[in-house]
């Protein structure tokens, strides 16, 4: 439950994070000297879609079948390298939402216990 909440809040940050760079790119401010240099427009889409899929993803999470958890942590994963490279546009979002997605990823791989544990 954990994992599918994030991730829709995730994703709906994701997406944006992709309308302001496709509407607003002047509202980003790029840093120079950076490895990772591309067109804002252009990472403005990635992340619209990427946000789009992971809010399905997280959507599909709540009907708690295994192919949704490996797709969750797949577009976790994604959406990590995603927002590494958007570092030097946006570092403060950036970073909370590399954040989110590992939290994310650790809460599918751990899993659900249904057994209850006694002490």
């Amino acid at each position: 439950m954990f994992a599918a909440i994030m991730m829709v809040f995730g994703g709906v940050m994701a997406i944006f994070e992709g309308i302001t760079a496709i509407a607003k790119d002047d509202v980003l401010v790029t840093t120079r000297n950076y490895a990772y240099q591309f067109n804002l427009t252009s990472w403005g889409w990635i992340h619209l879609i990427l946000g789009v899929l992971v809010v399905l993803a997280g959507l599909a999470l709540f009907t708690g079948a295994l192919w949704a958890r490996i797709v969750g942590i797949f577009l976790a994963g994604l959406a990590m390298i995603a927002n590494f490279m958007w570092l030097p546009y946006y570092p403060f979002w950036a970073t909370v939402l590399i954040a989110i997605d590992a939290f994310v990823i650790w809460a599918l791989c751990v899993g659900t216990s249904r057994e209850s544990r006694v002490a």
